[in-house]
C-alpha cells in the first residue's frame, strides 16, 4: 500500500484531525491514482476524502488497547535512523 501512511493509533499525544485528514487524502490519492483530481472529479475526490476521514475517526475512537501509549518522538527518531541507514 502507501508507504507514507503511518500508524496513528496508540500514540501520545493522540493523532490530530489534521493527521487523519492527511492520511485520508493519501489513501484516496492511492486508490484513485490522482495527485490532484480534475475539476470534473474534484467533488467526488473531496467527498471520498471526507468519508474516509470520518471512518478513520470512528475507528480510532472505538479501538481499545491495554498497551501503554507509544512516544511519538521516540518513533520519529527510529524512523529517521532507518532512513539514514537506508539512504545514507
Amino acid at each position: 500500500m502507501c508507504r507514507n501512511i503511518r500508524t496513528l493509533y496508540n500514540f501520545q499525544p493522540p493523532a490530530t484531525d489534521d493527521e487523519l485528514r492527511a492520511a485520508s487524502i493519501q489513501f484516496v490519492r492511492k486508490l484513485s491514482g490522482f495527485t490532484h483530481p480534475s475539476h470534473a472529479n474534484e467533488a467526488a475526490f473531496n467527498r471520498a476524502v471526507d468519508e474516509v476521514q470520518a471512518v478513520a475517526t470512528r475507528l480510532m475512537q472505538s479501538l481499545v488497547t491495554a498497551a501503554p501509549p507509544r512516544d511519538r518522538a521516540e518513533w520519529a527518531a527510529r524512523a529517521k535512523a532507518r532512513a539514514v541507514k537506508r539512504f545514507g
